[in-house]
């Protein structure tokens, strides 16, 4: 007991004298350890005439409970609850309200336990750092299952930092041609102002990574490791955007000038000044077509090596014979997201979003959750794990590793709920894709999904060695996006694919970059 309970009346019971250690007989069916008077709040919960002795110096004891008289104990517990509450409520302004209203309960139930697993969910957990890497980890984190069994390996990173770096160069030659195009829009206009916003961040989409694959392939993690600015990418963000805005008014300038020349030599002079900054921050990369040799030891012990060029590295992971060794070849995958503002069964993309300029374009196939679900749950079952893109800071955990809406108590802190739809958190700003993981597993009980196994790229310090538990009621109200093989959706889902898109603007939260 602390000493923040209250002290008793010293009015009440004038006649006794008052001493040092002062005790109170605590009721129950049986001999019970009394309690000093510190933790005497007992006495503002019983009535007057509760049995109390007073000891002058009396070591700790207990006595029978047969002398506690006239104490109503569901009165008491229910007169401590409140207080309990009101103490909980008192611990906010000094504490994160997150841990003072933590659903204990909420949180035990979130087992991670599953009775659905793919066969290989790849190891080790990878670390993202401080950077915005997400969708590179976890696409990566993909590819690299159907590498692990070819080689036979038993850990195995592919190299984020390689597409990072090739991601850079591609996002700005991307931001220069987007300038150029919209030259004759107000500069303080709402589009030209979202392109300057962030025109190298470090997030993307899937449709984005497949780009960057095809293009450049994958290296091992071992050829080209994360430089400092890898792992800490703000400062160098910072630099590169700084000069990008101030390319990006030179070649706007000359665009309205008419002068086509100076702004061909302005553009290519421009390029090679960022490509000379990325490749001094981040170090210069394997060349796509030069072949590299990989030494490693595989899951025996056998000591083996690998002569090949990036791209032909990639395409072991991405061709048509890697889906027999448990991946899915990228002309086949596909987002499906849920976005309950737009019609559903349609085809939708965003105005100006992407990174290669002759690459595939950025689509959603919107769809119903049930119908996501369903085909996630098929490719779980089929051995394949699966990119999704969630809002993962909302009532979500990252040291226990939960997502779960029941994982504090708000109505206990604050007598409040949050009861925004998930179409509403959207329209209004407050939900959008801001990060990308993997599902490697699902349990389902009668027939449904109870809970999701997440393989996140926050390092094992955080949730169980890097591993996180989503509940089906969380991943119904944050997740807006997961990655699907066309095989595992109806015909008619398929057809959407076809379908003329529907263009949201470059400021929509579905062009949020996770």
């Amino acid at each position: 007991m602390g000493t923040s309970y209250s002290k008793p009346d010293p009015n009440s019971h004038s006649e006794e004298k008052r001493s040092p250690k002062e005790w109170v007989e605590d009721a129950d069916t049986c001999s019970l350890p009394l309690y000093t008077k510190e933790s005497a709040q007992l006495r503002t919960i019983a009535p007057a005439s509760f049995s109390r002795r007073t000891y002058a110096d009396s070591p700790s004891t207990t006595i029978p409970c047969a002398r506690a008289r006239f104490f109503s104990l569901p009165s008491a517990c229910a007169r401590l609850e409140r207080d309990f509450t009101g103490q909980r409520q008192g611990n906010l302004a000094s504490q994160p309200y997150t841990e003072v209203l933590a659903n204990r309960p909420a949180i035990q139930s979130d087992l991670h336990l599953f009775n659905i697993k793919v066969p290989i969910e790849g190891s080790p957990i990878t670390n993202q750092r401080s950077s915005g890497r997400c969708w590179l980890f976890a696409s990566t984190n993909v590819y690299r299952v159907p590498l692990m069994k070819t080689y036979n390996l038993k850990d195995f990173e592919l190299s984020q930092a390689y597409l990072f770096y090739w991601d850079k160069l591609e996002k700005a030659n991307w931001f220069f041609e987007q300038i150029i195009t919209t030259a004759d829009e107000d500069l303080s206009g709402r589009l030209v102002q979202k392109l300057l916003e962030d025109p190298v961040s470090d997030g993307g989409q899937w449709d984005m990574v497949v780009n960057l694959i095809e293009k450049y392939g994958l290296v091992p993690h071992d050829l080209y490791p994360d430089a400092y600015h890898a792992q800490n990418s703000s400062r160098m963000n910072w630099l590169l955007t700084a000069k990008l805005r101030e390319q990006a008014l030179v070649l706007r300038r000359l665009v309205r000038s008419g002068d086509a020349a100076g702004l061909a030599d302005a553009k290519e002079r421009f390029l090679k000044e960022i490509h000379s900054m990325v490749t001094l921050l981040l170090g210069p990369p394997p060349s796509p077509d030069e072949r590299f040799v990989w030494q490693f030891y595989d899951a025996e012990g056998k000591s083996r090596e690998v002569r090949l060029t990036p791209r032909e590295f990639g395409r072991q992971a991405t061709s048509l014979g890697a889906v027999r060794k448990g991946s899915v070849a990228p002309a086949r995958l596909f987002s499906l997201v849920n976005d309950p503002r737009n019609e559903y069964n349609r085809l939708l993309t965003v105005e100006r979003l992407g990174n290669v300029l002759e690459g595939r374009p950025l689509t959603y196939v919107n769809v119903e959750m049930k119908i996501l679900k369903k085909a996630v749950i098929a490719m779980l079952k089929a051995g394949h794990p699966v990119f999704f893109g969630c809002d993962v800071g909302k009532f979500s955990n990252s040291t226990l590793g939960i997502m779960d809406l029941d994982i504090m108590d708000l109505t206990l802190g604050f007598n409040i709920s949050l009861g925004m739809s998930k179409a509403q958190r959207l329209v209004s700003g407050e939900s959008a894709m801001t990060h990308a993981m993997v599902i490697t597993g699902v349990h389902i009980e009668d027939g449904k999904p109870v809970r999701w196994r997440v393989e996140n790229s926050w390092g094992e310090a955080a949730g169980d060695k890097g591993w996180f538990v989503m509940t089906d009621r969380w991943m119904d109200e944050y997740t807006l996006q997961a990655v699907v093989d066309s095989d595992f959706v109806s015909s008619e889902v398929r057809a959407i694919l076809d379908q003329s898109p529907k263009v949201l603007p470059r400021w929509d939260p579905m062009g949020v970059l996770a």
